[in-house]
């Protein structure tokens, strides 16, 4: 929803040759444990997961996305769909796919429209 507002605040009034970091900011950010946490508090499931000290090579290791110059050349725009709705809305899609999907994992299209925040792949 948030990103799809701001791409239509911009093709309204565009700029020319701007770049912009579209994200969620610093106060909608959290590390993998914390999503993980989150999902867990959601579903009531414990997650699988690993850790490793190890970072990957060209990972980031702290990243917020500076929205500053999107809010100063539209101001109208803002972020509306806070973390908890995010992962609500992830979570149940992920729980809608795989209500629906065949033995093989190939989920069956389903007549409900999907978030524009879900992934593609979530193992819960």
């Amino acid at each position: 929803m948030d990103v799809v507002a701001f791409i239509r605040a911009f093709i309204e009034t565009p700029r020319c040759a701007e770049v912009y970091n579209l994200g969620g900011g610093r106060e909608n950010s959290v590390s993998m444990l914390e999503a993980f946490s989150r999902v867990e508090r959601i579903t009531g499931k414990a997650m699988n997961w690993s850790y490793s000290e190890q970072h990957r090579d060209g990972d980031h290791m702290c990243y917020y996305s500076d929205l500053s110059k999107m809010k100063a050349h539209y101001p109208q725009w803002e972020i509306t769909v806070g973390l908890d709705r995010t992962f609500e809305e992830i979570v149940r899609d992920w729980e809608d796919r795989r209500s629906t999907a065949m033995p093989d994992g190939i989920a069956l299209r389903s007549d409900r429209s999907r978030s524009l925040h879900s992934p593609s792949k979530l193992i819960v």
